[in-house]
């Protein structure tokens, strides 16, 4: 029976979601507690373009890492976002495979529906300060403005419901791509003075600073993606000394090393870290398929862009607003595995999200998405 005290108390857990989550589900009282619906699964997002929603779009870029013009955008959302697709990105998918709403970019002006959680990621951005300081927001940044939210969440909520609330949560992260191309596309002197694998360990080493940060606010589920074949990207592909059209192998020794490296990493947490839980799909193999055989899943191209210039259309000029203007445009970007020159078309966004979310354990380990939700 609800009584007077009961009626005050709903009264007040609305009030104080109305002025934390803006845009809130309905809210419910669990043994007197105040104040989040029960079971509510949130979704925080970490690292580059892969999953940046338009957080770029409100920070100072010179260095062309913004999408927020056309044709990105072009098939689903009909403007652009700031995504670099033509339309959803892999994150966009997982959010509403767990009946989540789009994640709103943490930058974005407007409301911010935390209740459902937020995105941190930022085009270009790296594990390590230096890829592209300055100009990105990299993976540390992103964790301070997460831990920023967290102070918020304990001063309106209190320790106790946070700690639910943050435990609940699946933190995506996908990063490293950035810190292992740069070097190869600018006159960075990074990998002149060390090994392959001692840049290696560097980009894993601050990751995983990051994770345990996070699982330090209260996190305990996190998903990942292996990385990519990097030189075989439109981008990189182009760039191969000799213009032979074949994968740039120096950057993609790096990516494998990475994945093998990443994933003994998240064994030894799993091990230390008491209720750490985590899923990391092989996109290697996933993108490698789809660029080699693009027939077999639905493309008609999988190694040129169907946006930019150059060969492959590996010049990233799609959409004419960076430092080349000229660029050439498909007509139908679902038939091509890469919509720009380093990004993935919307309908390759999907089939990779899908294994992501519901791939057996030769694609996923040691969860996939759909079962890490519903932990």
């Amino acid at each position: 029976m609800e009584t007077p005290t009961t009626t005050k108390l709903y009264a007040l857990c609305s009030l104080l979601l109305a002025f934390l989550f803006p845009i809130s589900n309905s809210v419910q009282l669990d043994g007197g507690k105040l104040c989040l619906p029960e079971k509510q699964t949130s979704l925080f997002i970490f690292g580059d373009s892969i999953f940046d929603a338009g957080n770029n779009n409100y920070i100072n870029v010179t260095n062309g890492f913004q999408a927020n013009f056309e044709p990105y955008g072009e098939t689903f959302f009909k403007y652009p976002t700031g995504r670099f697709s033509d339309g959803r990105l892999i994150s966009d998918f997982i959010a509403e495979y767990a009946k989540l709403p789009l994640i709103t970019p943490y930058l974005h002006p407007g409301y911010h529906s935390y209740i459902d959680g937020a995105n941190f990621a930022s085009a270009g951005a790296g594990a390590l300060v230096e890829t592209l300081q300055g100009s990105v927001i990299d993976l540390t940044t992103q964790l301070s403005v997460f831990k920023n939210l967290t102070s918020l969440f304990r001063k309106k909520l209190g320790d106790a419901e946070t700690k639910t609330f943050l435990g609940r949560a699946v933190y995506l992260i996908d990063i490293g791509s950035n810190d292992y191309s740069i070097p190869f596309t600018t006159n960075s002197s990074m990998l002149q003075s060390i090994s392959q694998q001692e840049f290696v360990d560097m980009v894993i080493g601050n990751l995983t600073i990051v994770i345990k940060e996070i699982y330090k606010e209260g996190g305990r589920k996190f998903g990942f993606l292996s990385l990519p074949p990097l030189g075989c990207v439109p981008f990189t592909r182009a760039l191969k000394p000799g213009n032979t059209g074949a994968c740039f192998e120096e950057i993609t020794a790096l990516a494998k090393l990475h994945n093998a490296a990443f994933l003994k990493v998240l064994q030894t947490l799993e091990r230390q870290l008491n209720g750490f839980r985590y899923s990391i799909a092989d996109v290697y193999t996933a993108f490698s398929e789809r660029i080699n055989n693009p027939s077999k899943y639905g493309f008609k191209e999988g190694k040129t862009a169907c946006c930019g210039s150059g060969p492959y259309r590996g010049i990233l000029s799609c959409g004419g607003k960076r430092s080349v203007k000229e660029y050439e445009l498909c007509e139908n970007a679902s038939e091509y595995v890469f919509f720009d020159s380093a990004h993935l078309s919307e309908r390759a966004n999907q089939q990779v999200a899908k294994l992501m979310w519901s791939g057996t354990s030769n694609i996923t380990t040691s969860y996939n998405l759909k079962a890490l939700f519903e932990l």
